[in-house]
C-alpha cells in the first residue's frame, strides 16, 4: 500500500519483511507540474522534464519490499528542487532579494531553478518572494517533514537510521555508472560506503566516489553518524536503464531493476 501526501509518496515496508534501519527516498522522481509554475512560453516538455530522476521510484520498488520505506517526491523538480536547501533562493530569479548565494544557486540550479536540467531558461518572468516561499511551504516542507519523521522513528526502534537518496545522472555526466556520495566520508560508516561500493561492483559497474557528486542537502542534513543518523547519495547512469530523450524505458531497464533489486536484497538483509 502506497500513502500519498500534495507533494510526496510513502511505500510502507512490507510488513511481512524483517526491518531494516535503512529508508530509502528518491526527491527528484516528480513529474507533476502545477499550474501556477508560469513557466517561460514555448518551454518544451522535454527541457521542463530534463532533470527529473525519471522512471528511479520503480527501479528500487524492491526497498519496501526488503524492508526499507519508500518516499518519493511527486511534483517535478523545475518547481522546486527537494534536495536543496530552502534557503538557497536566487536573486536572479526572486525580486526583493540579495545575495550571497551558494555556487550550483548562482548557476541557475537553486531550490526553485531558474535554468532547466539542459540549461534552457525555466521563465521569461522573475518572481516574488511570497510566490517562493509558498512553493517552499507546500512542497519542500512537507515532504522534509515526512522525510524527518520516517528517520527517526527509524532510529527509535533501531538505534539508527540510514537513509540511502536514489537519483540518477545523464550518462554523459561522468565514466562511471554509479557515484556514491558519502560526503567525502563525512556522512555514514566507511564500512557502509565499501558495502555498496563492493555490490555494485559485484554487478560489473564502474563505480565513482564522491566525484561529481558528492552527496546534495539530504546527505548533509541526515549524515550525522555520531547523533545515530547516515546518509549516502546513490547516482544511477541514465544510460542503463533510460531513453534520455523521450524520458521512456530503455531495452536494458528491466535488468538494471533486476540487478538493482539484487543490490537492495542483500544491503537490506544486513544489520
Amino acid at each position: 500500500m502506497t500513502d500519498a501526501g500534495d507533494s510526496f509518496w510513502i511505500t510502507p515496508a512490507s510488513p511481512t519483511a524483517e526491518a531494516t534501519p535503512l529508508v530509502f527516498a528518491s526527491p527528484h522522481s516528480g513529474d507533476r507540474y502545477p499550474d501556477d509554475m508560469d513557466a517561460a512560453p514555448g518551454l518544451s516538455p522535454a527541457s521542463l522534464r530534463s532533470a527529473e530522476d525519471a522512471l528511479v521510484g520503480r527501479l528500487i520498488a524492491e526497498g519496501p519490499r526488503s524492508g526499507a520505506p519508500l518516499i518519493e517526491g511527486r511534483i517535478g523538480r523545475a518547481y522546486v528542487d527537494l534536495n536543496r536547501d530552502p534557503g538557497e533562493l536566487d536573486p536572479a530569479l526572486i525580486e526583493d532579494l540579495d545575495g550571497p548565494v551558494g555556487a550550483k544557486t548562482a548557476a541557475g540550479y537553486g531550490v526553485l531553478p531558474r535554468l532547466a536540467g539542459d540549461g534552457t531558461p525555466l521563465y521569461a518572468r522573475r518572481m516574488t518572494l511570497e510566490e517562493a516561499e509558498t512553493r517552499i511551504a507546500t512542497v519542500h516542507r512537507p515532504y522534509h517533514q515526512a522525510l524527518g519523521e520516517l528517520m527517526q522513528a527509524t532510529r527509535v526502534r533501531h538505534g539508527r537510521a540510514v537513509l540511502i537518496d536514489w537519483h540518477s545522472m545523464p550518462a554523459r555526466a561522468v565514466g562511471a555508472e554509479v557515484v556514491l556520495g558519502d560526503r567525502y566520508g563525512s556522512a555514514c560508516s566507511a564500512r557502509l560506503t565499501r558495502r555498496l561500493r563492493d555490490l555494485f561492483e559485484g554487478l560489473g559497474w564502474r563505480v565513482s566516489l564522491n566525484r561529481p557528486y558528492a552527496g546534495g542537502w539530504s546527505t548533509q542534513c541526515w549524515g550525522r553518524p555520531d547523533e545515530g543518523y547516515e546518509a549516502i547519495q546513490i547516482e544511477i547512469s541514465r544510460g542503463l536503464y533510460l531513453d534520455e530523450a523521450t524520458l521512456a524505458p530503455s531495452a536494458g531497464c528491466s535488468r538494471t531493476q533486476k540487478a538493482l533489486g539484487r543490490v537492495i536484497a542483500a544491503l537490506c538483509a544486513e544489520r
